[in-house]
């Protein structure tokens, strides 16, 4: 195949790029409402006092992997269905961002989650999962020459 020629692109890509698009605009939205609606938001969402306080201690630093979580799979999630090769350099900087918060959050974990959001102590570890998962299905994409 000549550099001019792009594989035929597979329906897995259009199914995995919009599903991927829905999952990381919520990190989008919840991002973009935690930064500007903070409390009123994060107490509408069901935070108690003491995880609020936990989001508002942390440190400003971890603004950016954060930023390069969220952002970088929004990013990544349109260039995959742009089937652009930056995609994979996108979700790999998700994934980078992703892990920081893990790290983070394990090294400083949360005050105990009320029982109703007991489930969302795993939600880190999910998010890596599909970061990494993205990631591969990018990078995968690249080598059989879907992405260019």
């Amino acid at each position: 195949m000549t550099d001019t020629m792009k594989a035929a692109t597979p329906w897995h890509l259009w199914a995995a790029g919009v599903i991927s698009l829905l999952w990381n605009a919520f990190g989008g939205y919840d991002f973009v409402m935690s930064v500007t609606q903070g409390e009123t938001y994060w107490r509408a969402s069901g935070m108690t006092d003491g995880m609020i306080a936990y989001f508002n201690a942390m440190p400003t630093w971890m603004y950016v992997p954060w930023v390069l979580g969220v952002w970088g799979a929004v990013a990544g999630s349109i260039l995959l269905l742009l089937r652009s090769r930056f995609a994979v350099h996108a979700f790999a900087l998700s994934l980078l961002g992703a892990i920081g918060n893990l790290v983070y959050g394990l090294m400083n974990p949360m005050p105990e989650l009320p029982p109703a959001m007991a489930a969302m102590a795993y939600m880190p570890w999910v998010i890596v999962v599909i970061a990494a998962l993205l990631a591969w299905y990018a990078w995968t994409m690249g080598k059989k020459g879907v992405l260019s």
